[in-house]
């Protein structure tokens, strides 16, 4: 049974609902199967919180065989990845975890304690992901034209281009997301595969009309989504 958490209810409709998925409310659950393979559809909320909590409560399901995350999100150069545009994260970053100093930057190591470990390995506020090989691990395959990218997992969406700038230099970002880390970071915990796709709704840091298309993300969700899972 592979895990496929969306953080809202429009954004699992979309990905699912062309293809006879039932619907799922926050903090929902629903079976359903594609391509052969037997999916449980969860709704967590939006935010960090939210999805911790989604990621607790799914993942020591018995039977759970993997994760992805699905939605839409924000990049930082739409040059290089354009609105409606399908994005995987090979790497997650809460840039919000350690010591923040007066210029807003902070430092994950600051307050000395690390959030826990992977591997063996002190996990401080960055995950280093396996998306390919955990695609297949779950029997799927990632549809081509999926470009691959660095994601920032944020609690407040980013509101200025200067914030974004910051955001994109000091973690080398791609694109931006309020759910991953905090799933991506469960089920490394948990020993699951992990993967997490997005589609591109706008232009992070720009609250300007032109720099949006949600409906055009959700979109290309629901034409990306049903792909993933039955391989056409």
């Amino acid at each position: 049974m592979i895990l496929v958490v969306t953080a809202t209810s429009k954004e699992m409709q979309s990905a699912f609902g062309g293809v006879g998925a039932p619907a799922v409310e926050q903090g929902g659950t629903a079976e359903f199967s594609l391509g052969g393979l037997d999916l449980l559809l969860a709704v967590s909320g939006v935010g960090v919180v939210n999805a911790a909590l989604t990621a607790g409560r799914l993942m020591a399901l018995p039977g759970a065989a993997g994760v992805v995350n699905l939605g839409i999100g924000g990049a930082y150069e739409v040059s290089r990845f354009p609105l409606g545009s399908c994005v995987y994260a090979w790497r997650e970053t809460w840039p919000e975890y350690g010591l923040l100093d007066e210029e807003g930057r902070v430092d994950p190591k600051g307050i000395g304690f690390a959030q826990g470990e992977v591997g063996g390995k002190p996990v401080w506020n960055r995950l280093v992901l396996n998306p390919v090989n955990d695609a297949a691990t779950m029997g799927l395959s990632l549809p081509g034209g999926c470009a691959r990218g660095s994601f920032v997992t944020v609690s407040g969406v980013t509101g200025t281009p200067e914030r974004a700038g910051w955001l994109q230099m000091a973690c080398s970002a791609d694109v931006e997301n309020m759910e991953g880390f905090a799933l991506a970071y469960g089920a490394l915990r948990a020993g699951l595969p992990f993967l997490e796709v997005r589609s591109v709704s706008n232009v992070v840091g720009s609250r300007l009309a032109g720099d949006w298309d949600l409906k055009g993300a959700l979109r290309a969700l629901g034409d990306f989504a049903p792909r993933l899972f039955t391989g056409k």
